[in-house]
């Protein structure tokens, strides 16, 4: 089996410190290519994998702003169809804009789709979704009006997680610093419990930054650490009372939050979008509805068994599930099921 998977250039694939769509289809590619599936990479010139590399774009454009995203997203997604002939399947994780080119080859096409960013994209995948096959990363993610192969969600490597027991009293924010990701709903409510708060992320939205965050930043109560990555992320997951996901929108997934529980970390978030299926309510973490509710939440933490938290990934959200099913889809696929004709139980 030969697969084309496309990667998004914003970051490299695997990225530096953060990128999820980017770490995404680096672990699921890996592990595809452990269980002997032909992949070739098509992402930045600097990204690395153990299958063949395919890139034009030199670097990512979220790091290089000489790097136009438009332009050499349009490159990229060509490049890819050029070649389509050479591949038995294309898995797009890129988003929308590759479906426009999936009438203009005969090699089939499967997307994941990572989110939605607005509903003004919809018209796209609603024109191809007669060409490609859709996979939903949550159920909370499907819409509507489109037909899905199948949801499968993210999963991580547990050995890049190793389990703390112990954790600390201090709490943690790991994500962008933007509205959605509720950076100042954690700010408030590790005050109100009069804990100490650590915060790691790339800052996204800077003028959110500069008026709800940056304020309360002291390098006391509230530190801010910056992006971070490799080993020292999951130290900083794992040695945390609670992860605060105070969301403010509808979250497709969470890896920050698997990523936490597997360290053994429970998670307080805002019971909103896919939280309800990463998030076992008081037993590895607690779903609540106000910055009050979190407040109690935090008090509550201590209650939680470390070690299931862990479980619970261990059962639902590793590298070697994800890769299983989307083998088991891939398969399907190339066997001439139509669009939208598998269903989830086909890959339990």
């Amino acid at each position: 089996m030969r697969v084309a998977m496309l990667a998004p250039i914003a970051w490299r694939t695997p990225p530096r410190h953060y990128g999820p769509w980017e770490l995404v289809t680096s672990l699921l590619t890996e592990a595809l290519i452990a269980r002997g599936v032909d992949i070739t990479l098509f992402a930045t010139q600097d990204s690395f994998t153990s299958g063949a590399l395919a890139g034009v774009c030199p670097r990512p454009y979220s790091e290089d702003p000489s790097i136009d995203a438009k332009v050499w997203e349009i490159l990229h997604i060509a490049h890819l169809f050029e070649r389509a002939g050479e591949f038995d399947l294309i898995h797009n994780q890129a988003d929308f804009v590759p479906l426009a080119f999936s009438r203009l080859a005969d090699t089939p096409m499967l997307t994941t789709i990572h989110g939605f960013s607005s509903e003004r994209i919809l018209p796209v995948f609603q024109t191809y979704r007669d060409r490609v096959h859709y996979v939903a990363i949550s159920e909370a993610d499907r819409h509507p009006s489109l037909p899905y192969a199948a949801t499968i969600y993210h999963g991580i490597r547990l050995e890049d997680f190793p389990f703390d027991p112990e954790g600390s009293e201090d709490l943690l924010f790991f994500g962008r610093i933007h509205p959605d990701k509720g950076a100042a709903e954690a700010i408030a409510a590790a005050k109100a419990a009069r804990r100490r708060l650590h915060m790691a992320g790339i800052v996204q939205d800077h003028a959110y930054h500069q008026h709800a965050v940056a304020p309360s930043i002291d390098g006391d109560q509230v530190i801010h650490h910056g992006p971070v990555g490799g080993a020292d992320r999951a130290r900083t997951l794992g040695s945390a009372r609670a992860l605060l996901h105070l969301i403010n929108f509808e979250e497709p997934f969470g890896l920050s939050v698997i990523e936490a529980m597997a360290c053994g970390t429970p998670v307080i978030a805002f019971n909103r979008g896919s939280m309800p299926e990463l998030i076992e309510h008081g037993v590895t973490g607690f779903l609540v509805n106000s910055v009050e509710e979190a407040v109690a939440a935090i008090d509550r933490a201590g209650e939680i068994d470390r070690a299931a938290c862990r479980a619970h990934v261990e059962r639902h959200f590793t590298v070697d599930i994800m890769a299983d099913r989307y083998l088991a889809l891939y398969r399907s696929i190339l066997s001439g099921r139509g669009i939208g004709e598998a269903a989830d139980s086909d890959y339990l």
